[in-house]
C-alpha cells in the first residue's frame, strides 16, 4: 500500500482544514516546499498536493507554491484543486506533476476526463469526494446527486491511474478510517483506490490493509501525520 502524505495549500501555506472548510485552516508550515522535502526525508515515495483555494475558485491559485514543491523533491507528485480543462492538465504535466487529480470535472464533464486519460495514460486520477453518500463538487462547496460508485464506474477501462476516495464527513477529524466504505469501492471497480479522510493512527493503515476483498492501493496521510499521532517510519513499515 502506497502512503501519500498530504500538502494542502491555502494562501501559499501548508494547512489542514476540517471537512474541507477553508475557514477552519490550521497552518502547519509556511514553506510548503520545505514540508515536501521533510516528507521525502522521512521515507515517503509520493507527495499528495491540493490547491484548496484553486478547488473553490476553479483555477490554479497556489501555482507558485506547487512549482516550489516540484523543484524541491524528486519523488512523484500528484496534484488536485481547480484543474478543470485539458490546458490546465497539460500545463501541470509539462511542469513535472506525475499525476493530475480531477474531481469537479469528473462529475460535471466526464468526457474531459476520458479524453485526458487517453492523452496522458496513467497520469490522470479521479477524486471522488463523498459527503453523506453523495459526491461533492466545487471545492466541496456543493453536492451533486450522484453516489460515489456511480461516478467511479464512469471511468472503468478509461486508463485512469487511481480513484482518490475522500470521506468528507471524517476529513480532518482524526476519528479513524471508514474501512468498509473504502473497501466497497475497491471491490466495485477495477481502478486502484486511494483512501482519504479520517486517518487517525497506524492501526487504521493496518485495518485497511488487512480487510478481505480487493486490496486498497493507497492511503492519504493528513492531520494525524502533522500532529505526531503517526510516526512515518512505523506507518511505512505497516503499509509495506
Amino acid at each position: 500500500m502506497i502512503l501519500y502524505p498530504a500538502i494542502d495549500l491555502k494562501d501559499g501555506q501548508c494547512v489542514r482544514v476540517l471537512h474541507g472548510d477553508l475557514s477552519t485552516a490550521t497552518v502547519f508550515n509556511t514553506e510548503p516546499a520545505a514540508q515536501a522535502k521533510s516528507f521525502v526525508d522521512a521515507g515517503f515515495h509520493w507527495i499528495h498536493v491540493v490547491d484548496l483555494n484553486g478547488a473553490v475558485q476553479g483555477k490554479a491559485v497556489n501555482g507558485s507554491a506547487v512549482e516550489a514543491i516540484l523543484s524541491s523533491v524528486s519523488v512523484p507528485v500528484q496534484l488536485g484543486g481547480g484543474i478543470r480543462t485539458l490546458k490546465d492538465m497539460e500545463r501541470w504535466i509539462e511542469a513535472g506533476v506525475s499525476r493530475v487529480i480531477l474531481g469537479t470535472v469528473a462529475v460535471k464533464e466526464p468526457k474531459i476526463v476520458l479524453e485526458a486519460a487517453k492523452r496522458w495514460p496513467e497520469q490522470i486520477a479521479v477524486s471522488v469526494d463523498v459527503r453523506k453518500g453523495k459526491v461533492a463538487v466545487d471545492g466541496w462547496t456543493a453536492d451533486s446527486d450522484l453516489d460515489a460508485i456511480t461516478v467511479a464506474k464512469r471511468f472503468e477501462d478509461a486508463g485512469v491511474a487511481a480513484l482518490i476516495v475522500t470521506d468528507i464527513d471524517r476529513d480532518g477529524t482524526v476519528m479513524g478510517f471508514n474501512v468498509e466504505a473504502f473497501g466497497a469501492m475497491a471491490d466495485a471497480v477495477s481502478i486502484p483506490v486511494i483512501a482519504a479522510g479520517g486517518l487517525a493512527t497506524v492501526d487504521d493503515i493496518a485495518k485497511l490493509k488487512a480487510r478481505k476483498g480487493v486490496p486498497v492501493a493507497g492511503a492519504v496521510l493528513g492531520r494525524a501525520l502533522y500532529n505526531g499521532a503517526i510516526d512515518p517510519a512505523e506507518a511505512l513499515e505497516v503499509a509495506a
